[in-house]
């Protein structure tokens, strides 16, 4: 039996997802494979179908993101781990060994070492900022998170940290569900051998109104499910604070995240959201066994 389920979420993935089939066929660990499209129209259902490693796929009636994505498979695991992977990153032979080996016990999730297609590392893991920004590390130690680009997790650790936040769409699922890990007193790894080359935003388009939109929104939403109150009230204020300085100010930077239209966009989201995060919250608070103060302490700005 395979240790270890390996989710793949794809949307319009034509061009890409079948290297990724291809590298994850090349393992030499048994493993299942479950690709989630997201509704693809562009033919990658055809080339699912068409690839000979056969893998298992769950076609969902709408795009609902990478978290939703993983999400809407998390119920059909049945293994001990879980690997999240996305359409366009290609793992080098031994990249689950690698990962399953590194799994021990209080480890709850394992980071791979992306690079990018030219071989210069993207991500060993995910640092905290001053301001509870996730940013991909790329030192060597203990990360604080997993990039979600592609990370092995323990799955009934994951299922009883409250799954995978699948209303968040893309972007900080992954910091926010290591936070959740961090509070329940597990620990997370980085496996410098478990290589993955990865097309950054082959399905998105970093530093679009869309992308800005979901990082700034997922942003806030962590910080008020898992960060301390504190934390969570400042930077909510600072954002708020901000967006209504943005028309007076001479100069403003040329970039989306200051656009007012979408910054008032993101707190009509975070405000409608408030009373089902705050519980959220609540229930993130009741698995704790490690301090909030605590852990962001230990990480935040390290």
């Amino acid at each position: 039996m395979p240790l270890t389920t390996v989710i793949v979420v794809t949307w319009r993935g034509r061009d890409h997802v079948a290297d990724c089939l291809d590298a994850l066929a090349a393992q030499d660990r048994p493993h299942r494979t479950i690709v989630v499209d997201n509704a693809s129209d562009d033919g990658t259902a055809d080339v699912l179908a068409a690839h000979p490693s056969r893998p298992e796929v769950l076609r969902l009636s709408r795009n609902t993101g990478y978290a939703g994505g993983i999400a809407a498979a998390l119920s059909a695991v049945d293994t001990e781990y879980v690997a999240w992977l996305n359409d366009d990153a290609a793992p080098r032979p031994g990249w689950l060994a690698a990962l399953e080996d590194a799994m021990g016990q209080g480890v709850a999730a394992v980071a791979s070492r992306l690079e990018y297609p030219d071989g210069t590392v993207q991500s060993t893991g995910v640092r905290l900022t001053a301001d509870g920004h996730g940013a991909d590390s790329t030192a060597e130690g203990a990360p604080f998170g997993f990039c979600g680009g592609a990370a092995l997790l323990r799955t009934e650790a994951l299922r009883a940290a409250g799954g995978v936040p699948a209303g968040f769409f893309c972007y900080y699922e992954d910091t926010d569900t290591a936070w959740r890990l961090r509070l329940a007193g597990w620990d997370i790894r980085l496996a410098p051998d478990a290589v993955a080359r990865h097309r950054h935003g082959a399905s998105t388009r970093p530093g679009s109104v869309a992308f800005h939109r979901w990082n700034e929104r997922n942003r806030l939403l962590m910080l008020l499910r898992c960060a301390p109150a504190a934390v969570a009230a400042r930077e909510l204020g600072r954002f708020t604070a901000l967006t209504l300085s943005l028309p007076v100010r001479r100069r403003v930077p040329d970039a989306a995240n200051f656009r007012v239209r979408l910054r008032l966009r993101v707190l009509a989201e975070v405000t409608l959201r408030l009373p089902a995060t705050l519980a959220q919250r609540r229930a993130v608070g009741a698995r704790c066994t490690v301090d909030r103060g605590v852990v962001w302490r230990r990480w935040a700005c390290r």
